[in-house]
């Protein structure tokens, strides 16, 4: 969620999500069977490998082909793009207790399946609760799931950014290398010591965080001093996203503030079906909500970038609680129509407002939601660890 009137709508008005009044804000093969000697055995072994593939996919995994498996067609690239489909991921709350990871299990348990990819956010504070990339939690969480970290230039007033309230530090500042020693090289220096690939998006719907933190021109030179900072540490696990809302009333801002291929790995967007949440009569289907915005990324950003979905849920409809089950539903036929779609990050929070629960945490939400995470598309083979 961004900085001040979060993410938005395909063609509609933005709305909130993370801050006041709005939002805040880059591995494993198949085994196999083999063996006739002993059939007692073979068959015992079989079983057992069954039950453990079985138990395996149920967690996210996805048996290869033989092809596959032989020539790697589904490994993902460095950059951590999965060639056959798409990673399934989700931004999760801390769980009451504090924890990421009991939060994180506790919605793997609800949905059914394990997440590709967890989502977290960060402030610059240098607080241990939010001021820290990889926290222990984190590191726990990425032995077996991909990592997106998203790290605002912000100091937040409450821990986790619990009521959206916070202090802009500007990004002249982090141009000007205000805070290279203090921030951004400590943090630099930890993600290179973890040495396993980690996305990375600096300062998520930059386009709603104008002007408050500066001008196009000063989040460019911004992102593109934070890519070189790290660069200059030898940070070279760091797969570079840049995340902007893709509100189309925001066409032209968007497209200044990108800051060229060479700094940006992954586009990222944040599209919602925020219907009677920003009282609004049009319900958004899946597809509607997300091909404008995607199309136009394609024709005026990048054509070939991977694209992330790094934020994306649907208000319910009061009146036909159905529709948000059949607006998860609807996923797996789309998503590959929208070929650049990578990974796909759900936003589980609910934000303020009546009928602006975003969760899928019940009900027809959850139900659609479980039923999508079960689609081929969505069981891509994480990188080797």
């Amino acid at each position: 969620m961004t900085g001040t009137e979060g993410a938005s709508r395909s063609g509609e008005a933005p709305g909130a999500r993370r801050r006041t009044p709005g939002s805040g804000a880059r591995r494993r093969g198949t085994p196999r069977s083999g063996g006739t000697a002993w059939p007692a055995l073979v068959l015992a072994a079989v079983g057992a490998l069954l039950a453990a593939i079985g138990v395996w996919h149920a967690w996210g995994g996805t048996a290869d082909t033989d092809q596959d498996a032989a020539n790697g067609s589904c490994a993902p690239t460095a950059l951590l793009e999965p060639p056959c489909g798409a990673w399934w991921g989700a931004y999760i709350p801390y769980a009451r207790d504090g924890s990421l990871k009991d939060a994180v299990y506790a919605f793997e348990k609800k949905i059914g399946r394990r997440l590709d990819l967890v989502h977290n956010y960060h402030d610059m504070s240098r607080t241990e609760r939010d001021g820290v990339l990889l926290t222990p939690d984190e590191r726990e969480l990425g032995r077996d799931r991909l990592l997106m970290l998203a790290w605002e230039s912000t100091v937040w007033t409450e821990p986790h950014h619990e009521n959206w309230t916070e202090t802009q530090l500007g990004w002249r500042a982090v141009a000007d290398g205000t805070f290279d020693e203090e921030i951004i090289d400590p943090q630099a220096r930890r993600l290179k010591a973890y040495g396993e690939r980690v996305f990375l998006s600096f300062d998520q719907e930059a386009d709603f965080r104008t002007p408050d933190a500066g001008t196009p021109e000063e989040f460019v030179a911004a992102y593109r001093h934070l890519h070189d900072r790290f660069e200059r540490l030898g940070v070279d696990n760091v797969v570079w996203v840049w995340t902007v809302s893709g509100y189309l009333g925001n066409a032209g801002l968007m497209k200044s503030l990108y800051p060229g291929d060479d700094y940006v790995d992954w586009i990222g967007m944040d599209q919602y079906n925020y219907f009677r949440c920003h009282d609004s009569e049009n319900w958004l289907d899946f597809e509607r909500s997300q091909r404008p915005s995607y199309e136009w990324l394609r024709a005026n950003v990048s054509a070939t970038k991977p694209v992330m979905l790094a934020e994306f849920s649907t208000a319910p409809d009061p009146d036909r609680p159905g529709r948000q089950r059949d607006w998860y539903r609807e996923m797996p036929a789309v998503v590959p129509t929208l070929p650049g779609v990578r990974a796909l990050v759900h936003w589980n929070r609910p934000v303020p407002g009546e009928g602006c629960d975003l969760t899928v945490d019940r009900g027809p939400a959850l139900e659609g939601y479980r039923e999508a995470g079960r689609a081929p598309y969505f069981r891509q083979r994480l990188p080797a660890r």
